[in-house]
């Protein structure tokens, strides 16, 4: 398979499939355009993936908005548009800076059309109160071993191994995921490959089943207390509801130190989209067409 070329106007280019480094969805270029790699492809040539586009915005906002003693508490995004391999770029403002929280947001363009949305929160680190909280028991088990550019599924129909058609049941299901830096040598953020993970692992443990995944997801929600403390972050699907074609799914994240937060997706049934978990690489559909 031929890397996709893509033309910009005045420009004709074509995607590179080394760039040196470890992979990432984009290259950023000096006039502050994005320029998609061939990670950033999705399922469809000539459109980016959702987690490329999340990847994009959450690079984007903790690099401009991101400050000593806040933590970013919730990131979430908004697919408008079905973004195309094109050239890329963001806008970004600062909604709120408080003393004890800041609020940015991104969109991300493409010819000047807003294609997605994302609003950052973050909160200003302090200590607990005093007394005892409840807290559910939730436990993870990753791989024994995990290569960095697969993401891995278990359930419990299947034991861990990576993607592929095996894991098309019915069962609850987990992901181990590292994935792509966002932007070529920008190594990624520990908030950046939280977002990244969630991105890519949230919508396939909550509505792979045993057809593959029906379901279109059109945004994200990704929710911290912390940031994780390892590469590798597990992904386990914690709730799912479905009715009238509509499915929303939520999923703990987890890193070597335990829980650390939840990722959220909403999503319609699209069964002429279905995908397949046919492959260790991260089958991912486009923002449903208008």
């Amino acid at each position: 398979m031929t890397s996709p070329t893509v033309v910009i106007p005045h420009d004709e280019w074509t995607l590179s499939p080394e760039f040196g480094g470890e992979r990432a969805y984009f290259a950023q270029q000096g006039n502050g355009v994005f320029r998609p790699e061939p990670s950033a492809v999705g399922r469809d040539d000539g459109m980016l993936s959702g987690p490329a586009v999340a990847a994009l915005v959450a690079s984007t906002l903790e690099r401009k908005y991101g400050a000593v003693g806040f933590t970013p508490a919730r990131l979430t995004m908004d697919l408008l548009k079905p973004a195309r391999t094109v050239a890329t770029r963001t806008q970004t403002r600062l909604i709120r800076h408080g003393q004890r929280t800041r609020t940015a947001e991104c969109d991300v363009m493409q010819d000047d059309w807003i294609v997605a949305r994302a609003t950052l929160l973050q909160y200003r680190c302090s200590a607990a109160p005093l007394g005892e909280q409840w807290n559910p028991e939730r436990g993870f088990t990753p791989p024994q071993t995990a290569d960095g550019d697969l993401l891995y599924l278990s359930s419990d129909d299947s034991h861990w191994s990576p993607m592929g058609v095996g894991h098309h049941n019915a069962g609850h299901k987990r992901a181990y995921y590292r994935g792509p830096d966002a932007v070529a040598g920008l190594a990624a953020t520990p908030f950046v490959r939280a977002v990244i993970v969630a991105a890519a692992s949230t919508n396939l443990v909550t509505n792979l089943g045993s057809n593959g995944i029906g379901y279109l997801s059109g945004d994200l929600t990704v929710a911290l207390t912390r940031s994780p403390r390892s590469d590798f972050i597990g992904v386990q699907a914690d709730t799912r509801c479905s009715a009238d074609g509509l499915s929303v799914g939520c999923a703990t994240l987890f890193d070597e130190m335990g829980a650390f937060g939840t990722a959220m997706v909403t999503a319609m049934a699209d069964p002429a989209a279905r995908i397949e978990a046919g492959s260790g690489t991260v089958p991912v559909g486009q923002h449903p067409q208008s």
